[in-house]
């Protein structure tokens, strides 16, 4: 079993300082713990790690090892074990089985928030060889609809909030819904044994759903094999900090981290960080449900002795401006860091002045759904001398620039950040058109970002064009376009996102009435919020009364919309 992602415990002689090159070459060098050697991984031939789990149903199994030791918490009281965890799993796979005949190749949807039966329900999937479909919590009525259309889930499990958004429609799918039926599915069976019908490696695992530049959810098919990838990244990522930052003696004898999340489980932030990596690492972690609430998250740091923070940056906006945050009651937290957008250097600074004792190990991931959400990590003395790097490619995935022809481009070029390794999807859901563009030669993954690598480090210097991002969320403006589009008061309508302090960005709409007409802000935002997700609603409406700027092909300047561009195109 490899060692939690930062692990520093475990020896009081640690070796002398390395230089990154060095450190590499130690950690993933021929016999060392993370060796990489050249494979075929879906007819390509690319690095990866010789000493590997090929099934996640693998971790599960070793991760009895761990027995009486606690893996989560809940703030609803329930607390689990490794080994009671192993066996309410089995338990469940096996009710799946002879309730419902789900075996390899099945597809078990879940709609509902954080909860154990999430857990439970996922990891019982995944050791039968199904795959999960992780449907987006905060979705409403249509979205959810779409997505039941789109994967066509053998079984649906949901909690009565979100169920009650499509109560009105016939789903077609079998559905159990937690509050009223999962506690058989827990007692059924605590002694089967866990199911032993083969897993390869490419086989699906999960269906993560991410938006395209349609504005329409795509599912990103994740392997177990990518999974793998993700977990084993971290580990090396871990042992690289370790070589290049050893722990005095006294930092080497503290316990384990013990992590608290409230990232949903519909999220590789969640599903990944939280539910595989804790069986994977015998790391502790405290689970939150609900609203991300800041006065429950200090609340359960302080009895739990959670020692390490992360999340989104707004989620970590709250928690250190909170009134009731006092920098001296938290000095136990001594690892921090998260991603899903960027941390700005005023969040950085904000974070190593009011928790220093965290800045060595502070860390901040870039990457996607689609390549497991990870690929380069930027860390401690990293970030406070380049706090606008995306960081290191991390060993086991490669990270590149090419151009829009797929032309690799050289440091100090933007270009389209790529990503290729073993942590990359295998596509997506039913598009195979989507699938194809999303990828150069040679297995290279368009994140769609753009970027440029100097001196071995990854900058961003925009996000995917139009998108939003708020809170972690990727938010399409082309979705809420198209809803406004649809109100008969509206002539025109662009989608931008405005910066925001915690969130990142919110979206702000500006539309244009058609003549006569009159339209309150509160109507519009009314409006959208019937049919698209929360977070999707405008905070902000503009109303202009001359025409939006257009390019000669009709497309909206939101350039100069935001004031970054003047409008040059001379209408003749």
């Amino acid at each position: 079993m490899s060692p939690p992602a930062d692990s520093s415990a475990g020896t009081q002689n640690a070796p002398p300082k390395m230089s990154y090159e060095a450190a590499v070459q130690a950690i993933t060098g021929p016999g060392s713990p993370f060796e990489l050697a050249d494979e075929d991984v879906g007819g390509i031939v690319m690095p990866v790690f010789k000493k590997r789990f090929r099934s996640l149903r693998e971790i599960l199994e070793k991760s009895v090892e761990f027995g009486d030791a606690e893996l989560a918490v809940w703030d609803s009281g329930e607390r689990w074990q490794f080994a009671e965890h192993e066996r309410m799993v089995a338990s469940v796979a096996a009710a799946l089985r002879d309730k419902h005949g789900i075996g390899k190749g099945s597809r078990v949807a879940i709609l509902a928030a954080n909860r154990p039966e999430w857990i439970l329900a996922a990891w019982g999937t995944l050791v039968l060889g199904g795959t999960v479909v992780a449907m987006n919590g905060w979705w409403q009525g249509d979205e959810v609809l779409y997505g039941l259309e789109l994967s066509e889930p053998d079984l649906l499990f949901g909690d009565l909030g979100r169920l009650a958004r499509v109560a009105e429609h016939d789903l077609g799918v079998p559905t159990v819904v937690f509050e009223e039926a999962f506690a058989e599915y827990e007692s059924y069976d605590r002694k089967a044994p866990l199911p032993d019908a083969p897993i390869a490696e490419d086989d699906p695992a999960a269906i993560m759903f991410t938006s395209g530049t349609t504005g329409r959810p795509k599912g990103a098919v994740m392997s177990h094999r990518n999974f793998i990838a993700f977990l084993q990244m971290n580990f090396c990522n871990g042992g690289l900090k370790y070589l290049m930052n050893p722990p005095t003696p006294e930092q080497a004898a503290l316990p384990p981290l013990v992590g608290i999340t409230s990232n949903p489980l519909f999220h590789v932030s969640g599903f990944q960080s939280g539910a595989l990596m804790g069986p994977a690492t015998g790391m502790k972690t405290v689970w939150t449900t609900g609203r991300f609430d800041p006065e429950k998250i200090m609340r359960l740091t302080l009895e739990e002795d959670v020692t390490r923070w992360g999340g989104i940056t707004t989620q970590l906006w709250r928690l250190i401006e909170h009134p009731s945050f006092e920098p001296e009651r938290f000095r136990q937290v001594r690892s921090m860091g998260g991603g899903g957008s960027r941390f700005s250097p005023d969040l950085q600074r904000t974070l190593r002045e009011k928790l220093p004792q965290a800045t060595r190990d502070f860390n901040v991931g870039y990457g996607l759904t689609e390549c497991g959400g990870l690929c380069s990590m930027a860390v401690g003395n990293l970030l406070e001398e380049h706090p606008e790097t995306a960081g290191r490619t991390i060993p086991g995935n490669d990270v590149a620039i090419f151009d829009d022809e797929g032309v690799r481009l050289p440091d100090g070029e933007d270009g389209n950040i790529c990503v290729r390794g073993p942590n990359v999807m295998l596509g997506y859901w039913r598009n195979p058109d989507a699938t194809k563009e999303a990828f150069f030669e040679d297995g290279w993954l368009r994140t769609g970002d753009i970027g440029q690598m100097r001196q071995g480090l990854l900058f961003l210097a925009s996000r995917k064009r139009d998108m939003i991002i708020r809170g972690g969320e990727n938010i399409y403006p082309t979705e809420i376009e198209n809803r406004i589009d649809d109100h008969p008061d509206v002539e025109e309508v662009a989608v931008v996102g405005i910066d925001h302090r915690e969130l990142g960005q919110e979206v702000k709409a500006i539309i244009v009435l058609k003549p006569g007409r009159q339209l309150e802000e509160q109507q519009l935002k009314d409006f959208v919020a019937e049919t698209l997700a929360y977070f999707k609603v405008p905070a902000h409406v503009e109303v202009r009364e001359e025409s939006l700027p257009r390019n000669a092909t009709g497309k909206v300047l939101k350039q100069v919309l935001l004031g970054e561009a003047e409008n040059t195109f001379v209408e003749e």
